[in-house]
């Protein structure tokens, strides 16, 4: 199906589609389970999208998203801001306020945010901030901006998402040590899976995690980090052929050494991708192949993101 791009803007030649007409996951999932990444885009009508984007998805708005949510099992979102918005945080707003409580966010902000928005973002959903240092969606913004943010979120008990790739850790890790507050990294931190997972890349990530209690990651996103497959595609993955096969060891390995700070999300609707456009039922299928049994499920699924995001609702042991 081709997805309209409205208000004007004309979709990045190229651009895939979310998937039509998932599957329903054979994973049974635990009550409450939290999708813990994913965004909203526009509608471009409503919520334009940003002049400096280096991208125009076509609009994913928030009634695709909870229906999506609903479909899958999960109980609750947490919308990431995407870049092709910017700081303009209108979009992911509506859909935290529109979900009855069943949404979170995560912002995007500058610098000069005035003390007012960072309250009115609170009170609508928002628990934390993004820094993005993938050089090919965003452009530069210096560290000491950066902390000055941290430093003024970390009052209202916000945290920090972290997009990077692992060939950028070593000079950024500094940066990430010196944060006032939780660090949770997307995907991984974006790991080579050609290399071997008890390799030196990887394993200097798995220090980050090690070395510093506050770092949380997401093991989400196999279908940007898998070079050999099988694809999340119906025909092409099953029980004993499990999509992404080489992320595998990876998530597991997070999974298992630091149970209490792992989160994972869908990241519907899969912006940038190149190859293919995966099934989300068989994504979240994809979870069976990383967790041990039931109990990691469940502090993956439930108790970390209700921790992190909804602590006042959280009934952890």
């Amino acid at each position: 199906m081709n997805r309209p791009t409205t208000g004007g803007f004309a979709k990045t030649p190229g651009w895939l589609d979310w998937y039509d007409g998932p599957s329903r996951p054979r994973l049974r999932l635990p009550d409450g389970a939290v999708d813990a990444h994913c965004h909203v885009f526009g509608p471009g009508e409503r919520f334009p999208y940003a002049p400096e984007r280096k991208y125009t998805p076509c609009d994913a708005g928030k009634d695709d998203l909870f229906a999506l949510r609903d479909h899958l099992g999960f109980a609750r979102n947490v919308i990431v801001q995407a870049t092709c918005h910017g700081a303009d945080n209108r979009a992911l707003v509506d859909a935290c306020l529109a979900s009855g409580g069943r949404a979170r966010g995560v912002a995007t902000v500058r610098r000069d945010v005035a003390d007012a928005e960072l309250e009115r973002l609170h009170a609508a959903g928002i628990r934390g901030v993004r820094f993005n240092f993938v050089k090919r969606l965003v452009d530069f913004t210096p560290k000491d901006e950066l902390l000055a943010i941290a430093q003024r979120i970390a009052p209202l008990g916000w945290h920090v998402v972290v997009y990077f790739e692992a060939p950028d850790l070593p000079e950024l890790w500094d940066f990430f040590t010196a944060l006032p507050t939780t660090v949770v990294v997307d995907h991984m931190g974006r790991p080579d899976v050609t290399q071997p997972v008890d390799g030196p890349q990887f394993g200097l990530f798995v220090r980050l995690l090690r070395e510093h209690p506050n770092v949380w990651t997401k093991v989400s996103c196999p279908e940007r980090l898998s070079v050999s497959g099988p694809p999340a595609l119906p025909g092409r993955c099953g029980p004993d052929r499990p999509p992404y096969a080489d992320v595998i060891p990876f998530a597991r390995r997070l999974v298992e050494a630091f149970p209490d700070r792992v989160l994972w999300g869908t990241d519907w609707p899969h912006p940038n991708l190149k190859d293919h456009m995966p099934d989300d039922g068989l994504l979240v299928d994809w979870l069976a192949h990383i967790v041990p049994d039931e109990a990691h499920l469940r502090r993956l699924l439930v108790d970390n993101p209700m921790r992190l995001y909804w602590p006042d609702e959280w009934k952890g042991a």
